[in-house]
């Protein structure tokens, strides 16, 4: 398989990073993740100016069918300027549209940038388990409670697993719902995490919902669209750790110690160096992942994107925490955007699956046993 990513792809990519360089820049983010919205309404129509919101969206709906290697470049990209718009919760919600069929007005409204999405999968017990849930949808009613759904508050409509039928942790009898994030029936709790995105806690109680697909069958498209978040989640770690080394190293190259900038201690250049592999192996599973993520069977998906989430959960760990031994104190102030992007690099670990349940996911698939 060819690796090298196309013109087209190159191209997208540097329309991203110019925008990043140009309209993106430190302060100009603090400013978005400390608004009423807790992001940039400018940036957004910027996003969607670029075509960005419409990638992912068939192209029957006005988008571009892009696949996951299209919209890991974007991620990619968007990972250097950390940004706290809810594109990822959108283009997530999107591909779950897709895969629903029947919502092209809605998709064409992603497509134009007049939507946002958010996929409402967590709950408190779940622990990353997409089969434990507990939401309950009776008679077109949903009752129950979401966790820790990103943007869930910015969102306009809410895509959420519930269940039909079945025990708590059963796969089967579990249906997939749209949800107006505005209507009757749902309390939203908006917060910010540790890395100034936004999250939200969501309570349905009798709330009216749109059925997306077959009643108690969703089971295998949930976990489809969990993996395809974790995917491009990989893709903004990758775009993350390399920002973060190259403000390490020029941090090592202006700090003075002994007389001396600290980048010239060998040992901290032995450092610098593994924090670079882990950054470059992160991005060689990321693009293997998302290469193959259409073609693969539903085993060999599971198998692509556990490996990728657990390689590049265990980099951003390492990569972070160097960054921040590196710096020294300053590497943990909110003056400094490496602490930011530290920050950054531990959400994404904890969300849609952390190292330890993706090592376990990946150990389960048939044939592993065998294969050590």
């Amino acid at each position: 398989m060819n690796f090298n990513l196309s013109d087209e792809q190159k191209q997208l990519a540097d329309a991203v990073r110019r925008f990043i360089d140009k309209d993106y820049g430190f302060e100009e983010r603090k400013k978005h993740y400390e608004s009423a919205t807790g992001y940039g309404e400018s940036a957004w129509g910027a996003l969607a100016e670029l075509g960005l919101t419409a990638l992912p969206v068939p192209e029957a709906q006005g988008g571009f069918a892009g696949k996951a290697l299209d919209m890991m470049v974007v991620q990619q990209e968007l990972g250097r300027g950390l940004i706290v718009e809810p594109y990822l919760a959108t283009v997530v919600g999107a591909y779950a549209l897709g895969l629903a069929g029947g919502q092209d007005a809605l998709l064409e409204q992603v497509a134009g940038g007049e939507l946002k999405l958010a996929v409402a999968f967590n709950e408190p017990q779940a622990r990353y388990e997409l089969n434990h849930v507990r939401v309950t949808a009776r008679d077109g009613k949903l009752n129950g409670r979401k966790v820790v759904v990103v943007h869930g508050g910015q969102a306009d409509q809410l895509i959420v697993s519930a269940r039909s039928s079945g025990g708590d942790a059963d796969q089967d009898g579990i249906s997939l719902f749209l949800v107006d994030a505005k209507g009757a029936g749902v309390s939203i709790k908006d917060y910010r995490t540790i890395d100034n995105l936004r999250a939200a806690d969501i309570t349905f109680q009798d709330a009216p919902a749109q059925l997306l697909g077959e009643a108690g069958k969703a089971f295998a498209m949930v976990e489809q669209v969990a993996d395809y978040a974790a995917v491009l989640l990989c893709a903004e770690a990758v775009g993350v750790m390399d920002t973060l080394n190259a403000a390490t190293l020029e941090y090592a190259k202006t700090r003075q110690q002994f007389g001396v900038p600290i980048a010239r201690f060998q040992a901290l250049q032995h450092r610098m160096v593994e924090m670079f592999i882990h950054a470059e192996q992160s991005r060689s599973i990321t693009l293997l992942a998302a290469a193959r993520f259409e073609e693969a069977t539903p085993e060999q998906r599971r198998r692509y994107v556990s490996a990728a989430k657990a390689r590049v959960g265990q980099a951003a760990r390492t990569v972070g925490q160097e960054a921040v031994q590196i710096h020294g104190g300053m590497g943990v102030t909110n003056e400094l955007p490496a602490a930011h992007m530290f920050k950054r690099l531990t959400m994404i670990n904890t969300t849609f699956g952390d190292v330890d349940h993706h090592l376990g996911r990946f150990a389960a698939q048939p044939g592993f046993q065998e294969a050590a």
